[in-house]
């Protein structure tokens, strides 16, 4: 079901060791490797998106693993959504 001015972003959008045909949107360089749920939610709330959980989900594209999703505001093309977010939880985890 479709949010007006929401996106939805599942975990393998951003996942370094998926390929491009298993649902990764982003370039491998930009992609983080197994990103978490909590590490999505943390980079979304770092970047004001107002993030939306929904932990008991699973990408139609591996239906029987569940990975969950966040609903985000939609400020543009998801790409670049994701990539940013990739970003964030790359310097999220620098820190630790």
């Amino acid at each position: 079901m479709k949010k007006k001015g929401r996106a939805i972003i599942w975990p393998v959008y951003l996942d370094g060791s998926k390929p491009r045909s298993g649902g990764r949107i982003i370039s491998s360089e930009d992609a983080v490797h197994e990103p978490r749920l909590n590490e999505l939610e943390a980079a979304a709330k770092k970047l004001d998106l107002h993030p939306e959980v929904e932990p008991d989900k699973a990408y139609p594209g591996s239906w029987w693993e569940i990975s969950g999703r966040i609903w985000v505001d939609d400020v543009g093309p998801k790409s670049e959504i994701a990539r940013d977010l990739a970003r964030k939880i790359q310097n999220l985890r620098k820190k630790k």
